[in-house]
């Protein structure tokens, strides 16, 4: 497979897994909203700091109000990460290689495409309740992963498209996570409130973990809650097995058996290590922020790595 077709299905998973990580914050945090006063900062600033975008937020909006917050991380066309700019870069990188995708999931593409197209026209964000529109994007989304599943032969790009999905959605728990600690900050003396609770709730809806966390744990606990999310071997939004099946795909694709034969294989499978080897004790005790903000630094290094290994023409040039 070239080069060039594998990062862009790479890449066309990752936006989509963006998109629809970003429409379920948008989505919980709007309905958690609905429960606290109108445009109470801490409800929505969070959700800035931990997708990394605060100072371009900063620069573009004078204050951090639930319309703006939903503007810049559904719409807006100056920010590289919102779900608009997902959809459309998506769409392009599926354009540059429309012969190797297939006419189902070019068309669900887009699909999607449109529907943003025609939030942004219609100025969906000043909406009162702009959920629906959160709902379609989620749906869009896994419909798309669907028909990937059922169209898409399983060779090299196929698993280029599953390696590019679960390092977005691995990074995508970790932010999510982290979103918590950031309502925490203001209001240190609300650990175990009910308001507490309600925000842990919040935190695996939005990532659909709700009900297997659950059935696994019944009390809402946040070591059990976290553990879940980052440690969980079988949950699919899991850190841990997210970045086993990336090195399930990865491996097949570099043809290697046991250790590894490049550097992607390598830092991936040192993280993967980590985890398996982890306690959530241990990682509170160490500081959940700091784990987290390592972690995310850790799925960037493995990204690189990826690109430096498969895509970089230089890298491979000089393994030829």
């Amino acid at each position: 497979m070239l080069s060039r077709v594998a990062d862009a299905i790479y890449w066309m998973n990752r936006y989509i897994e963006r998109a629809e990580n970003y429409a379920r914050f948008l989505d919980v945090n709007f309905n958690l909203s609905l429960e606290l006063p109108p445009d109470l900062e801490e409800q929505w600033r969070p959700l800035i700091v931990t997708t990394g975008d605060l100072e371009l937020f900063e620069s573009l909006f004078e204050n951090v109000g639930k319309s703006n917050v939903i503007y810049f991380l559904g719409f807006d066309e100056k920010n590289a990460n919102s779900i608009y700019s997902s959809i459309i870069m998506a769409r392009e990188n599926a354009r540059s290689v429309r012969p190797e995708i297939t006419k189902e999931v070019w068309e669900q593409i887009n699909y999607l495409y449109y529907l943003v197209k025609d939030g942004l026209s219609k100025k969906l964000w000043r909406r009162k309740d702009p959920r629906s529109f959160f709902i379609e994007i989620k749906k869009g989304c896994q419909l798309l992963y669907g028909i990937i599943d059922a169209t898409f032969s399983r060779n090299d790009g196929w698993h280029f498209g599953k390696i590019g999905q679960l390092i977005e959605r691995a990074d995508k728990t970790s932010r999510v996570l982290d979103v918590k600690y950031h309502m925490l900050l203001p209001t240190p003396v609300a650990v175990g409130s009910p308001l507490d609770l309600i925000h842990w709730a919040a935190l695996l809806k939005s990532v659909s973990a709700y009900d297997m966390y659950r059935k696994k744990n019944g009390k809402l606990v946040p070591a059990a809650i976290s553990e879940f999310l980052i440690l969980d071997k079988v949950f699919p939004r899991s850190i841990l097995r997210c970045l086993v099946q990336a090195e399930y795909s990865l491996r097949l694709i570099s043809g290697s058996g046991e250790g590894y034969s490049n550097n992607a294989e390598k830092q991936l499978g040192l993280l993967k290590s980590q985890l398996e080897y982890a306690d959530i004790n241990d990682i509170f005790a160490a500081g959940l922020h700091e784990f987290l903000d390592g972690l995310q630094e850790k799925l960037n290094g493995i990204s690189t790595a990826v690109f430096e290994t498969f895509f970089s023409i230089d890298n491979i040039m000089k393994s030829r």
